[in-house]
């Protein structure tokens, strides 16, 4: 249950079983993943941001790192330690600050610190993001900065067209 208003927000407690192992080292051994897996795998975490959405709640840090995993190939997503809350009192696009997740995954308007308005899109794209390393073995946007992360963002999606450019445009001023 969330309080009426932002400043009566303190904390949050989540609280998980033993898990023995992350997504990234299950994605480093992928010792006998099957199509199963993976379906199952991308169900878990999408059935997962949708509850997390359901409660305003952004994650902003998604990453195998930071979804455990156990032998029944059970997925949990944790640490919310980069978390925010969008209250009914706030507008449904919140500034909130520069840093947000891992570059690897981040997503494109947030690749720089010239935008920093989002939505829950951006816990979105990284489970693209991590259903591609799956699959693949390896992370999809290596970026080594952040330049070179809209680089080859651009490179494999093409780049936006003007319409697209403007919409962002609109939505920077």
């Amino acid at each position: 249950m969330l309080p009426p208003s932002r400043r009566e927000f303190q904390d949050i407690y989540v609280v998980f079983e033993l898990m023995e192992s992350d997504l990234h080292q299950v994605i480093r051994a992928n010792d006998d993943l099957t199509a199963e897996h993976y379906q199952f795998f991308l169900y878990q975490l999408l059935r997962a941001l949708k509850y997390i959405h359901g409660a305003n709640v952004f994650h902003r840090d998604l990453k195998p790192k930071n979804i455990l995993a156990n032998a029944d190939c059970k997925l949990k997503i944790c640490d919310f330690g980069l978390a925010r809350v969008s209250f009914n009192d706030a507008p449904s696009a919140i500034f909130w600050t520069d840093y947000v997740a891992t570059r690897w995954y981040r997503a494109p308007e947030l690749c720089g610190s010239f935008f920093s308005k989002y939505t829950p899109a951006i816990d979105i794209w990284s489970i693209g993001c991590i259903f591609a390393e799956l699959l693949t073995g390896r992370p999809l946007f290596p970026g080594k900065n952040v330049v070179h992360q809209l680089d080859i963002i651009t490179d494999l999606l093409g780049t936006p067209s003007s319409e697209t450019l403007s919409r962002v445009t609109g939505l920077i001023t």
